[in-house]
Protein backbone atom coordinates (compact mmCIF):
# COMPACT_ATOMS: atom_id res chain seq x y z
CA UNK A 1 0.00 0.00 0.00
CA UNK A 2 1.39 3.43 -0.95
CA UNK A 3 2.14 5.84 1.85
CA UNK A 4 0.06 9.04 1.69
CA UNK A 5 1.60 12.45 2.22
CA UNK A 6 0.64 14.31 5.38
CA UNK A 7 -0.20 17.32 3.21
CA UNK A 8 -3.60 17.50 1.55
CA UNK A 9 -3.37 16.92 -2.20
CA UNK A 10 -4.74 19.86 -4.14
CA UNK A 11 -6.93 18.77 -7.03
CA UNK A 12 -8.61 22.01 -8.10
CA UNK A 13 -7.88 25.71 -8.65
CA UNK A 14 -7.64 28.06 -5.69
CA UNK A 15 -10.97 29.87 -5.33
CA UNK A 16 -10.80 31.84 -2.11
CA UNK A 17 -8.33 34.09 -0.36
CA UNK A 18 -8.17 31.53 2.46
CA UNK A 19 -7.15 28.76 0.03
CA UNK A 20 -4.61 31.11 -1.53
CA UNK A 21 -3.08 31.96 1.87
CA UNK A 22 -2.91 28.26 2.79
CA UNK A 23 -1.18 27.46 -0.51
CA UNK A 24 1.33 30.26 0.11
CA UNK A 25 2.08 28.85 3.56
CA UNK A 26 2.59 25.38 2.09
CA UNK A 27 4.77 26.77 -0.69
CA UNK A 28 6.91 28.73 1.75
CA UNK A 29 7.89 25.53 3.57
CA UNK A 30 9.65 24.36 0.41
CA UNK A 31 11.88 27.44 0.23
CA UNK A 32 14.10 26.29 3.09
CA UNK A 33 14.19 22.65 1.94
CA UNK A 34 13.96 22.49 -1.82
CA UNK A 35 12.51 19.15 -2.93
CA UNK A 36 14.49 16.76 -5.09
CA UNK A 37 13.35 16.95 -8.73
CA UNK A 38 11.16 14.06 -9.81
CA UNK A 39 9.82 13.34 -6.34
CA UNK A 40 6.19 13.69 -5.24
CA UNK A 41 7.29 16.66 -3.10
CA UNK A 42 8.76 18.39 -6.16
CA UNK A 43 5.58 17.71 -8.12
CA UNK A 44 3.52 19.19 -5.28
CA UNK A 45 5.80 22.24 -5.14
CA UNK A 46 5.40 22.80 -8.90
CA UNK A 47 1.63 22.39 -8.68
CA UNK A 48 1.36 24.81 -5.75
CA UNK A 49 3.47 27.37 -7.62
CA UNK A 50 1.23 27.10 -10.69
CA UNK A 51 -1.94 27.44 -8.62
CA UNK A 52 -0.62 30.45 -6.71
CA UNK A 53 0.53 32.12 -9.92
CA UNK A 54 -2.86 31.56 -11.58
CA UNK A 55 -4.70 32.94 -8.54
CA UNK A 56 -2.44 36.01 -8.35
CA UNK A 57 -2.79 36.68 -12.06
CA UNK A 58 -6.56 36.64 -11.77
CA UNK A 59 -7.10 38.29 -8.37
CA UNK A 60 -3.99 40.43 -7.79
CA UNK A 61 -2.77 41.58 -11.21
CA UNK A 62 0.24 43.86 -11.32
CA UNK A 63 0.18 46.53 -13.99
CA UNK A 64 3.39 47.12 -15.91
CA UNK A 65 5.22 50.29 -14.89
CA UNK A 66 4.76 53.65 -16.52
CA UNK A 67 7.13 53.99 -19.55
CA UNK A 68 9.31 56.66 -17.95
CA UNK A 69 9.54 54.69 -14.70
CA UNK A 70 10.55 51.60 -16.71
CA UNK A 71 13.27 53.58 -18.51
CA UNK A 72 14.57 55.09 -15.27
CA UNK A 73 14.64 51.66 -13.60
CA UNK A 74 16.58 50.17 -16.52
CA UNK A 75 19.00 53.09 -16.52
CA UNK A 76 19.70 52.60 -12.83
CA UNK A 77 19.93 48.80 -13.03
CA UNK A 78 22.16 48.87 -16.10
CA UNK A 79 24.32 51.79 -15.06
CA UNK A 80 23.17 53.84 -18.04
CA UNK A 81 23.39 57.63 -18.03
CA UNK A 82 21.11 60.18 -19.61
CA UNK A 83 23.81 60.57 -22.27
CA UNK A 84 23.51 56.83 -23.03
CA UNK A 85 19.75 57.26 -23.38
CA UNK A 86 20.34 60.26 -25.65
CA UNK A 87 22.58 58.21 -27.94
CA UNK A 88 19.89 55.52 -28.10
CA UNK A 89 17.03 57.95 -28.78
CA UNK A 90 18.91 60.30 -31.11
CA UNK A 91 19.82 63.26 -28.88
CA UNK A 92 20.36 64.28 -25.26
CA UNK A 93 17.53 66.81 -25.57
CA UNK A 94 15.13 64.10 -26.74
CA UNK A 95 16.18 61.91 -23.81
CA UNK A 96 15.68 64.80 -21.41
CA UNK A 97 12.24 65.54 -22.82
CA UNK A 98 11.19 61.88 -22.52
CA UNK A 99 12.42 61.65 -18.91
CA UNK A 100 10.62 64.89 -18.03
CA UNK A 101 7.46 63.59 -19.70
CA UNK A 102 7.45 66.43 -22.22
CA UNK A 103 7.75 64.08 -25.21
CA UNK A 104 5.94 60.83 -25.96
CA UNK A 105 7.92 57.81 -27.06
CA UNK A 106 7.74 57.05 -30.75
CA UNK A 107 7.51 53.54 -32.16
CA UNK A 108 11.17 53.75 -33.18
CA UNK A 109 12.20 54.77 -29.65
CA UNK A 110 10.14 51.96 -28.15
CA UNK A 111 11.72 49.46 -30.53
CA UNK A 112 15.26 50.59 -29.67
CA UNK A 113 14.61 50.58 -25.91
CA UNK A 114 13.10 47.12 -26.14
CA UNK A 115 15.73 45.58 -28.43
CA UNK A 116 18.88 47.24 -27.07
CA UNK A 117 18.08 47.68 -23.38
CA UNK A 118 15.63 44.81 -22.93
CA UNK A 119 12.79 46.91 -21.53
CA UNK A 120 9.51 45.01 -22.00
CA UNK A 121 7.57 46.54 -24.88
CA UNK A 122 4.37 46.25 -22.83
CA UNK A 123 5.80 48.78 -20.36
CA UNK A 124 6.85 51.17 -23.10
CA UNK A 125 3.60 51.25 -25.08
CA UNK A 126 1.45 52.02 -22.08
CA UNK A 127 0.13 55.58 -22.00
CA UNK A 128 2.25 57.59 -19.58
CA UNK A 129 0.85 58.86 -16.29
CA UNK A 130 1.13 62.60 -15.96
CA UNK A 131 1.57 64.31 -12.62
CA UNK A 132 -1.72 64.55 -10.75
CA UNK A 133 -3.38 62.01 -13.07
CA UNK A 134 -4.54 58.63 -11.82
CA UNK A 135 -4.31 55.46 -13.85
CA UNK A 136 -7.56 53.89 -14.89
CA UNK A 137 -7.76 50.14 -15.12
CA UNK A 138 -8.24 48.79 -18.60
CA UNK A 139 -11.03 46.45 -17.50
Amino acid sequence: MAKRSAKKVITRPLRTEREYEAALDDLEAYFDHEPTPGTPAADRFDLLALLVDAYETKHHPIDPPDPVDAIRFRMEAGGFSQADLGRLLGSRQRASDVLRRRRQLTVTMIWRLHRQWGIPAESLIRPPVHRGQRRRSAA
